[in-house]
């Protein structure tokens, strides 16, 4: 068997994990019961949008897109400048924000099991239903999520909206649920609506606009639903701004008019890239339902407009009720996306629009207002992180670290350099496997699953573009050299099962 096809048949342990999960829960279990008050403890509100690229926002910087609540966040808490997903495929990165693990240790590495299409059709994201179970990977049982956690600890714990790994979070005992199945649809959604317990979930059409019914079913939670004698935990994960993008009539004008600039790098020869990078079906008006650069941009900011809105009910909500003082208010989204860089639309790759994500923390206990951060930070660490912040050790086993003490400004010790890894292929937009490693300064991608293996190699202070690739430069061999004997610890050190077979 091929190193490339023992990634793509490799079966989750659940055995193993599973036992992983019974060494640790002793020590959780002593943990909560020492825990004070539950009036001491934080409450967590969690949104995460999907697709959101780290500059769709104002507070970092967007000259056009207008979102205030989103701003509210920022000014309230801290700003990182250099947030990023471990994979940037959706349901890979919201499996590690679960559980502060890499994919190659979850099981989850792409977003499906076996492709159920022919492979002709594989650059077309809508020709497989993907409203129920059927193509989504299943998150194994023995990986425990945050969540589980915090509950097993006195939280009241709520999930709202998509989670893109199957059974869609229905298995894991949330206090409250109102979910849908794989993707959803924006208009008259399918949804169950689920109080805990034994009762089945139960799917019916809701009227409306998707990201309004998340918005008003997460205030429900927090008005009239929660425990009120315990801390509560809310996910609130949006679809949009997801292709097919269709936005809140009322957002549909918004942008109406507006021509949007193209980035630097939109008229970029990709044949000076790899041609793994080259040979990719990410170009708008070619791939997905693009037609043009403005009308891909307009109807993707202004669903984010929606999100926007509705992040703001739920601040509002908080603030009606007295729990912002004492509510750590986390934002982010799952993974990057390219607004036209390279000519690109989707994410995948390992520059920087699609790695890098938005990531606000509010917390008045913790924060001071308006701080910001360039330290690196991941979606592998905000399991840790908030789980610190309740006052519960974290699993042993977890591969991020707790961003509290950026949240004070001491970045003593902190990483300087990360693993990336990539699966999916050939479906959807014939991304070849590959992984690399990001330090402050350098960037390396090795492309192991093409005949030959290439890589490509970025200054990332003299080149943040990534136009240069240096690869190929014989005066880089020995910093390639040295990268890669990194990479090839990070592996060890996460536990990657494929190490020494590429």
């Amino acid at each position: 068997m091929s190193p490339f096809e023992n990634l793509r048949s490799r079966k989750p342990r659940r055995a193993a994990r599973l036992a992983s999960w019974l060494r640790w829960l002793p020590v959780l279990l002593l943990t909560g019961a020492a825990r004070g008050a539950a009036a001491e403890r934080p409450n967590i509100v969690m949104f995460m949008t999907d697709d959101q690229a780290w500059s769709a926002m104002g507070a970092y910087g967007n000259p056009i897109l207008k979102t205030p609540n989103m701003d509210r966040i920022a000014a309230g808490g801290i700003l990182f400048e250099r947030a990023f997903v471990v994979n940037s495929l959706c349901a890979p990165s919201r499996a590690s924000f679960l559980t502060g693990r890499y994919g190659h240790a979850t099981g989850v590495t792409t977003n499906a099991g076996e492709p159920k299409v022919p492979q002709e059709h594989y650059s077309d994201e809508y020709i497989v239903d993907l409203s129920n179970s059927a193509g989504l990977p299943v998150m194994p049982r023995g990986e425990i999520t945050f969540p589980e956690i915090l509950q097993a600890h006195g939280y009241c714990t709520a999930f709202v909206g998509k989670t893109h790994l199957a059974p869609h979070n229905r298995d894991r005992g949330y206090d409250y649920y109102f979910g849908f199945k794989g993707q959803g649809r924006y208009r008259n959604p399918i949804l169950a609506e689920h109080f805990g317990g034994d009762a089945p979930y139960e799917d019916k059409e809701y009227p409306g606009h998707l990201t309004d019914l998340l918005g008003d079913h997460a205030v429900k939670f927090l008005e009239t639903v929660r425990d009120r004698t315990k801390p509560f935990c809310l996910l609130l994960w949006f679809k949009a701004p997801h292709a097919n993008w269709d936005a809140p009539d009322r957002f549909k004008q918004a942008l109406a008019g507006v021509t949007f600039p193209k980035p630097d790098t939109w008229d970029y020869d990709l044949s000076r890239k790899p041609a793994a990078v080259a040979d990719t079906h990410m170009q708008i008006g070619k791939a997905d339902q693009t037609v043009d650069y403005d009308s891909y941009l307009r109807n993707y900011y202004q669903c984010l407009l929606g999100v926007d809105d509705n992040v703001g009910k739920v601040l509002d909500a908080l603030d009606r009720q007295g729990l912002a003082g004492n509510t750590a208010v986390i934002y982010t989204s799952d993974n990057g996306m390219f607004l036209g860089e390279f000519g690109m639309l989707d994410k995948r790759l390992m520059y920087e629009p699609s790695i890098r994500i938005p990531l606000l923390v509010r917390h008045p206990q913790r924060i001071r207002p308006g701080a910001r951060t360039a330290r690196m930070a991941l979606n592998l660490d905000l399991a840790p992180t908030v789980l610190e912040l309740a006052g519960v050790a974290a699993p042993g086993n977890l591969h991020g670290r707790s961003l509290v003490p950026l949240f004070a400004g001491d970045g003593s010790g902190w990483r300087t350099e990360w693993l990336y890894e990539y699966y999916e292929y050939p479906w959807w937009h014939r991304v070849r496997p590959f992984r690399g490693i990001r330090t402050d300064r350098h960037k390396l991608i090795h492309w192991y699953s093409t005949s030959p293996e290439q890589f490509e190699l970025y200054d990332l202070a003299a080149d943040p573009q990534e136009l240069n690739d240096l690869a190929q430069d014989p005066a880089s061999a020995a910093l390639i050299r040295r990268l890669y004997e990194r990479m090839q610890a990070l592996r060890r050190e996460t536990g990657d099962p494929d190490l020494g077979l590429n």
